[in-house]
């Protein structure tokens, strides 16, 4: 996730925490799964070896972009997150920076260009790093899979990528 906006959304994190120590009912984290289950979109990636397709969650505003895939340990095989649009105040591509700061699980993040194609794949992220992880040129989404399916499919840098906007 971006580091400016994981920074941002700390605060916000750190807030939500407390409430939810203060009382807040049991079914609340079951309403929040189901919001998850119900943001899932397929993201289709197509290459020299083949097409795969993943069940995704959605981060679209930049609060759901600063807490991505932090503090999961579910992601399962054809699961991940997708951001975009990326940034989500829109505007034109931009490099990305993210970070696996409170992210257990390794991850694959894939930067995707504006017309598809998979810029970047930085494989297996180390959990719970502060090391920035760039896209190395301006982006229009990130993809973020569990850490060794890219090598584990033959998904590799030019691959397009697809899903419905």
């Amino acid at each position: 996730m971006s580091v400016a906006i994981a920074r941002a959304a700390a605060a916000a994190l750190l807030v939500a925490a407390l409430a939810a120590c203060s009382g807040g009912d049991a079914g609340s984290s079951n309403a929040a799964g189901e919001r998850a289950a119900a943001t899932l979109v397929p993201v289709t990636i197509a290459g020299a070896n083949g097409r795969h397709v993943f069940r995704v969650e959605r981060a679209v505003t930049a609060a759901q972009q600063a807490q991505g895939l932090m503090y999961r340990t579910d992601l399962p095989p054809d699961g991940g997150m997708l951001f975009h649009p990326y940034p989500a105040d829109g505007g034109p591509p931009r490099a990305a920076s993210f970070w696996m700061r409170n992210t257990p699980t390794p991850l694959d993040i894939l930067f995707i260009r504006a017309d598809g194609t998979i810029a970047t794949i930085a494989e297996n992220t180390v959990p719970f790093s502060e090391a920035a992880v760039k896209s190395g040129e301006p982006v229009a989404a990130v993809l973020e899979l569990l850490g060794g399916r890219s090598a584990e499919l033959g998904i590799a840098e030019g691959d397009r990528v697809s899903w419905p906007k």
